[in-house]
């Protein structure tokens, strides 16, 4: 990375935002940016290397999904292929008759 200086633009993840944006260098530590400004959103934060925040996982939630899930019933396998019952088409006396039960 080259030299850095109080001022300059660099690209870090911006907590606000929730994506990497344009920073300004606001603090320097040791020759490394300490602190920086959203160019965006003016959110000030610690300088994050353009490294986004690990997920957050609740590992009790994740732990009674898996119980849930192993108490289901698995899925019957599917039936073997069998060719399709074809029905006869309908002939037109039989329509007639289909439409007078109906009333």
């Amino acid at each position: 990375m080259p030299e850095v200086r109080l001022g300059d633009v660099i690209d870090d993840y911006c907590v606000k935002c929730k994506r990497v944006m344009n920073h300004s260098v606001v603090s320097m530590l040791n020759r490394e940016p300490a602190k920086v400004r959203c160019r965006t959103c003016y959110n000030d934060h610690d300088y994050r290397h353009e490294q986004a925040p690990p997920p957050k996982v609740d590992p009790r939630k994740a732990a009674l999904f898996s119980q849930v899930l192993a108490k289901l019933p698995q899925p019957p396998d599917p039936p073997a292929a069998d060719p399709p019952a074809t029905a006869a088409p309908a002939t037109p006396a039989k329509k007639l008759k289909a439409k007078a039960k109906r009333k």
